[in-house]
């Protein structure tokens, strides 16, 4: 049987791919500040290399898990299974938690950043300058900005649309769950546990579509609004706050909630082909 350790580094990186994907959402802000949305929204791609990283590594260690638990083929290695990916679905939460923690500093950075690339051109230069200048190690150093409930003082989510907060909540967790439910799925069948594994799309493709059409368009429009003065810049501090809290809720209680059900559509839909 997989070990606590296997557990511990697979939640290990859920925690930095919700980190990374979390912290995103503050790049909105930074680009308002800064009045470069355009560069801000390209480097919401290069900060997700990391989740993509860390997806990579994490990938075959779950692969791993189910493995192991077909080979001994028991209701409680299945229940065990279960149990580990909830685990592994908490860490999510915890790297969200931290990451809106760590968002008033990360905007700073992010401010210092797009100010620097301004400069340089270059993102790959950019990085090798800075952890090469003690200098600028120090301008970076100064933007740690420790969280204060003060912060919260303009926040209000009267001005914004409610529909998309929710959508969020429900696409983060369909988001968290889609590989994993897939995964278990697997376990429960597996003589077809390729193909319960390849249907993650079924779950995933939802969120995409949501997130795609409802959104990330939502987003958008509320900051070039801000950034063209026809509503306050508080309300893109609003955004970045209500979208990392409905992430929250989305991957404590709503992925907790539909796991098992997603894992059953999956295996229906896998039995039914």
């Amino acid at each position: 049987m997989y070990n606590l350790t296997t557990i511990l580094i697979v939640g290990f990186f859920t925690f930095i791919i919700n980190i990374t994907e979390t912290l995103a959402y503050s790049m909105r802000y930074a680009g308002l500040k800064t009045k470069q949305i355009a560069i801000a929204m390209s480097f919401v791609s290069s900060t997700l290399l990391v989740s993509r990283l860390s997806n990579m590594f994490q990938a075959p260690l779950l692969g791993k898990m189910v493995d192991t638990t077909v080979q001994i083929g028991t209701k409680q290695s299945l229940h065990n299974l279960e149990l580990s990916f909830r685990i592994i679905l908490f860490s999510g939460f915890l790297g969200i938690f931290v990451a809106a923690l760590m968002t008033p500093t990360f905007v700073k950075i992010f401010q210092v950043a797009i100010s620097k690339f301004l400069q340089i051109g270059s993102l790959p230069r950019m990085f090798l300058l800075t952890i090469s200048s003690p200098r600028r190690l120090r301008i970076i150093l100064k933007c740690i900005t420790l969280p204060r409930l003060s912060m919260l003082k303009n926040i209000s989510i009267k001005n914004l649309p409610k529909k998309f907060l929710i959508l969020n909540g429900f696409v983060a967790s369909i988001y968290a769950i889609g590989v994993l439910a897939a995964l278990l799925a697997g376990a429960y069948l597996p003589e077809l546990r390729a193909t319960a594994i390849q249907l993650s799309g079924i779950v995933n493709g939802v969120a995409t579509i949501l997130f795609t059409l409802m959104v990330d368009p939502t987003g958008a429009r509320i900051t070039d609004q801000a950034v063209h003065n026809k509503r306050p810049a508080e309300d893109v501090k609003s955004v970045v706050f209500f979208l990392m809290f409905s992430r929250i809720i989305g991957i404590l209680i709503i992925s907790q909630i539909i796991f098992i059900p997603a894992v059953k559509y999956i295996m229906a839909i896998t039995k039914l082909i």
